[in-house]
């Protein structure tokens, strides 16, 4: 069954390592942005039933998301989760996403070490994160991911096992952890690219820093009872994402908002990137036809227990990677080594196909 994301791209700070499409813009295109999003959702034909509901951002938590969840039929959907920021949690906001079916919260608290959070723009604390939870679990939301970045400024072997100790501490069912990614367009990336030292720039870890730290996570991670279900997901038995699962085994969903993705199961388009463009209602979204067997490799080798079938056409490349340490095969499946987790991006430009945008 398909699901449906809804895109909340406005934040109260903008992090420094951030190159989403997301910031702090006008309250006045803030107002405009839901109405555009509620008029896109009533227009929607449901010709199927929504089975789990997602919002991302930016920080959807800032609002009331029964604005959006009121237009989606299926309640109560199998999972519905809300993205939120640490230090925007109450007793009474928590009870009103229960009310309004959230019943999953991923808190991208990325560090609980407050020189690491100072330095991305993040104004929580440790204990934030653990009273939060707390209200969470009070108002009867027990499915809680917390998001960890490996390879912040001044990160270092003491300060993530400090985070990855509150994190044990704190015993959420769910974490993700990312290997940092500096992108030119950041604020971080462009002070790199000058060779400045603001936001710690000068003191972001080394790539194999950085891999050493993932692994020690994949280790302790494992040792809390967390299973790596996917590159960058791990969880307790029965606490996987399952919005996020249908991306990686290419089932249908459908995107709303700013810079959403949607797929059919035959095509795949996106929203206007901007907040500003989606609200003047810039073009109409660009259809291009999905590449089946392509996707079958390249997302489906992002989970933990890979895929199973037939290698064709690219066995040759496959018995190359298996040689090389990178791909195993067993009981049927094909799935990454942990090797080939720290190097998966040049696997999968394997299966990657280039495709020309087309209208349908």
């Amino acid at each position: 069954m398909a699901g449906v994301y809804i895109s909340y791209p406005f934040c109260s700070q903008k992090c420094t390592y951030c190159n989403f499409a997301s910031g702090v813009f006008p309250r006045d295109l803030e107002v405009r942005y839901i109405d555009a999003v509620r008029a896109e959702l009533h227009r929607t034909e449901w010709s199927w039933t929504p089975e789990t509901v997602y919002l991302g951002g930016g920080t959807p938590s800032l609002i009331d998301p029964a604005v959006f969840l009121e237009k989606i039929p299926g309640r109560p959907w199998s999972e519905a989760t809300i993205e939120a920021a640490p230090g925007t949690i109450s007793r009474e906001k928590a009870e009103a996403w229960r009310r309004a079916g959230i019943d999953r919260v991923s808190l991208g608290v990325q560090s609980f070490v407050a020189r690491e959070l100072a330095r991305t723009g993040r104004k929580h604390t440790a204990q934030v994160v653990a009273d939060e939870v707390a209200v969470l679990r009070a108002a009867g939301i027990a499915s809680i991911n917390l998001d960890l970045i490996a390879g912040l400024p001044g990160q270092t072997r003491e300060s993530w096992k400090e985070s990855l100790d509150w994190l044990e501490k704190i015993g959420a069912p769910h974490a993700s952890v990312y290997m940092l990614e500096v992108d030119d367009d950041s604020r971080l990336g462009h002070e790199i690219l000058l060779g400045g030292k603001r936001y710690g720039a000068s003191d972001v870890p080394q790539d194999d820093e950085i891999a050493e730290f993932y692994e020690v996570a994949v280790e302790r991670l494992a040792s809390m009872g967390l299973v790596r279900y996917e590159i960058s997901n791990f969880a307790r038995p029965g606490f996987e994402s399952r919005h996020n699962l249908k991306y990686w085994k290419r089932e249908p969903y459908l995107g709303f908002g700013a810079d959403a993705h949607s797929f059919d199961g035959l095509w795949r388009w996106q929203n206007a990137e901007s907040a500003a463009a989606y609200v003047e209602g810039a073009g109409s979204p660009e259809r291009v036809a999905a590449d089946p067997v392509g996707e079958r490799f390249f997302l489906g080798l992002r989970l933990g227990e890979g895929i199973e079938g037939s290698w064709e056409p690219f066995e040759d490349a496959i018995r190359g990677f298996i040689a090389d340490g990178l791909l195993e095969s067993a009981g049927g499946r094909l799935r990454l080594t942990s090797r080939g987790v720290m190097v998966s991006n040049e696997v999968f430009a394997e299966f990657v196909e280039v495709v020309v945008p087309q209208r349908s």
